[in-house]
Formats: C-alpha cells, sequence, structure tokens
C-alpha cells in the first residue's frame, strides 16, 4: 500500500524569505506606506479622506441594492399590499415567516390577519421579496433592528409597515430586476 508522502522544498523557502519573511513583510510596509502619504497629502491640500463614519449621528449612503430589514409596503389608502398568498413564508430558508390570511370586504379579497417575522432568524437572503408577485414584502435600509430579548426579535404586522413613499429607490430596483 502507498502512502502519498509531501515534500516540502525548504531551499525555496528560503530564497523566498520564509512564510512571514522579508518580501511578505515588505509587501505590507508598502501598501500601508501609499494609503498613509496618500491621506497625508490629502490633509494637507483641505481634502482628507475620512473613512470613520460615527454611527447612528452620521450614516453611509446606501445602494438601492442593499439588503436590510423585510419591511411590508403599505398603499396610499394605509392598508398593506400583501394578500396573504403565502409565497415568501414558502420560499424563506429558514422559516422566519408566519403568515396568517384572514377574509376581507375590499377589492383585494385576502390580507394577513397575522403577520410576523422573527429577525433573530432572518438571514437577509431576498428570497421573500424575489417570491412576492405583488411587491408587498421588500428589503429596505433599515439595520437597526436590536433586541434585549428573544421575543423582542419578533415583528409583528404593525411594526414591518412601511409606506410606499419611503421605499421609490428599492421597489425601482426591483422592477429594473424583472425587466432583465
Amino acid at each position: 500500500m502507498a502512502t502519498n508522502v509531501v515534500k516540502v522544498d525548504r531551499a525555496a523557502l528560503k530564497k523566498a524569505g520564509g512564510p512571514m519573511g522579508v518580501n511578505a513583510l515588505l509587501t505590507g510596509l508598502r501598501v500601508t506606506s501609499r494609503h498613509f502619504f496618500k491621506n497625508l497629502f490629502g490633509w494637507i491640500v483641505g481634502k482628507p479622506q475620512v473613512f470613520t463614519v460615527m454611527f447612528p449621528e452620521q450614516d453611509i449612503a446606501k445602494p438601492p441594492s442593499f439588503r436590510g430589514m423585510p419591511v411590508l409596503v403599505q398603499m396610499d389608502n394605509g392598508k398593506e399590499r400583501c394578500v396573504a398568498c403565502g409565497l415568501c413564508e414558502w420560499a424563506c430558508p429558514v422559516d422566519c415567516i408566519h403568515i396568517v390570511p384572514g377574509e376581507t370586504e375590499d377589492a383585494i379579497e385576502r390580507h394577513p390577519k397575522i403577520f410576523d417575522i422573527d429577525m433573530g432568524r432572518c438571514m437577509y437572503c431576498g428570497l421573500c421579496e424575489e417570491a412576492c408577485p405583488e411587491e408587498a414584502i421588500v428589503m429596505s435600509s433599515r439595520i437597526e433592528i436590536s433586541a434585549f430579548s428573544r421575543e423582542g426579535t419578533i415583528w409583528h404586522k404593525s411594526d414591518l409597515l412601511v409606506p410606499v413613499d419611503e421605499l421609490p429607490r428599492r421597489l425601482d430596483y426591483v422592477r429594473r430586476g424583472y425587466q432583465r
């Protein structure tokens, strides 16, 4: 029975300076120096590059493709767009969405009586948004969702409703995805 033996070329390692040798050290110093002097020059000419964001006082501009917390879209009349079809609940790989459908007398015959999302389980994959035929659930740019208890991570329908006027960038991004 033959065994595979791995041989390490020690001479080549010594020639290259070893795995943590001089070449690796010089490469790291070169990168650090380049950024240091570029930023120093920016301070001298009055255009500093500041990479620190004082969160939550300051916020960075997030692109439309950013996937934050999923929210329910609220129509202009104050009702949710959701028709409780359950496709988002079915598409969720971690089963964090729970919907109980209810009947209504409006033009939309069904609506969710209960719509809960367990944010402690949500992995922000966006599959619920892709599965929704009504554009009723979208990924927002909201990321501040901390809680002190496990029960605090469960968001109910009233917490998730966001007016359609606050989501135009994300809805446009989703609609552009349909056209591809």
